[in-house]
Formats: C-alpha cells, sequence, structure tokens
C-alpha cells in the first residue's frame, strides 16, 4: 500500500490537509478494491480529521475501524480520546488527554501541531468571553500548571490584580479596515449626480 501522499502532506507540515488526503486515498483504495484495513494509518487520519475540528467524520471514521484495530493499535483509542473530549467540550480534558498520550515519532509532530493550535484557541476564547478569570481557570482553558498559564497569559499582555489574584484580560483593539470598492463609489456618485440634476 503506498501512503506516500500522506506521509509528504506530514513532512511538508500542511496538517490541515490530511484529513482529506487520508480520505481521498481511502476512497480510492476502496474503489480499487483493495484489502487495506490492517495497514491503514488510522491513528493518523483520526488525529487529522480532529486537527481540522471536523469532529464528526472522526467519529464517522472511528465507528468504522475494525475493533481487532482498535484493540492491537492503541494510538487509534488514543487519538479518539482527544475526540470524545472535545465532542464533550471538555477543554481540560482535551490536555489531559495529549498529555497522557504517549504516540509514535511519526504522529508526534501532528499531536504537537493539534495540542500548541488547540491552546491558541482556547486562548483566543478566553480573550473573547472574559474580563477577568482565576488562575487556575486559565490554567484549565490553557492546559498548562499555574505558573506556566500566568506566564504564557502575561507574555500576551495580561497583568495579574495582586489583591484578588485574578488575571485582567488585555483585550485587543479590533481594527476594521473599510475597503473602497471603486465600482460602487462610481455608483454612489452617479446616483448622488442623477438627484442633484
Amino acid at each position: 500500500m503506498d501512503f506516500s501522499a500522506v506521509t509528504a502532506v506530514l513532512a511538508s507540515k500542511s496538517y490541515d490537509k490530511v484529513a482529506d488526503v487520508c480520505d481521498n486515498l481511502m476512497l480510492q483504495v476502496a474503489a480499487d478494491g483493495v484489502a487495506y484495513q490492517d495497514e491503514w494509518p488510522y491513528a493518523i487520519h483520526l488525529l487529522a480529521h480532529i486537527y481540522v475540528h471536523d469532529i464528526n467524520s472522526a467519529r464517522f471514521l472511528w465507528k468504522s475501524i475494525p475493533s481487532s484495530i482498535k484493540e492491537t493499535q492503541p494510538e487509534v483509542p488514543a487519538v479518539w480520546k482527544i475526540g470524545q473530549k472535545l465532542w464533550l467540550r471538555d477543554n481540560a480534558g482535551v490536555h489531559q488527554a495529549i498529555r497522557a498520550f504517549d504516540c509514535s515519532p511519526q504522529l508526534q509532530p501532528l499531536l504537537a501541531a493539534f495540542s500548541e493550535l488547540y491552546t491558541k484557541e482556547m486562548f483566543q476564547l478566553l480573550l473573547s468571553a472574559y474580563s477577568t478569570i482565576s488562575i487556575s481557570d486559565a490554567a484549565l482553558f490553557l492546559g498548562m500548571n499555574e505558573d506556566d498559564a500566568t506566564n504564557y497569559v502575561l507574555q500576551q499582555g495580561w497583568t495579574v490584580d495582586p489583591a484578588s489574584q485574578m488575571l485582567i484580560v488585555k483585550k485587543q483593539p479590533v481594527v476594521t479596515e473599510q475597503k473602497l470598492d471603486p465600482s460602487k463609489l462610481q455608483r454612489l456618485t452617479e446616483y448622488v449626480f442623477h438627484l442633484e440634476h
């Protein structure tokens, strides 16, 4: 079985494309009638869907994986544990499942990229949802211990209120850029000209 396309996209660190490459390859192999189940990189395929937050496709893939694979390839259920936590919106559980995952060197870069992406997404969620938050809650969302979480948010410009030991969120300024479409400007000019004459 030729998985060079999957290997190439992993090597290029185009992690957002891995799920599509795996899906297309799986369809091609199925159409050719080739038996592939024992060789298929299920853990990579499953994690790739999780990486792009396609939890429905990850669930479908999980259900289609033979139980013998789930029993003999421990990475597959370990990846699915992350998917389950995402499905349940258990933010701290996602980080715990990632930390508990002892994955192969082949899967490590994709897992690390997902972990970093998820931490950034959780930071953006905190940024948009809170004006103040406890250090312990921020640590749970970011999947870090309290010292690391505090250092992480301080680097982003947040501050710590010494009296309450609460993190004060530094909102990012909203930048709105208006782009002027020349055709709209022309129509507006013609409309105003028409009204005046």
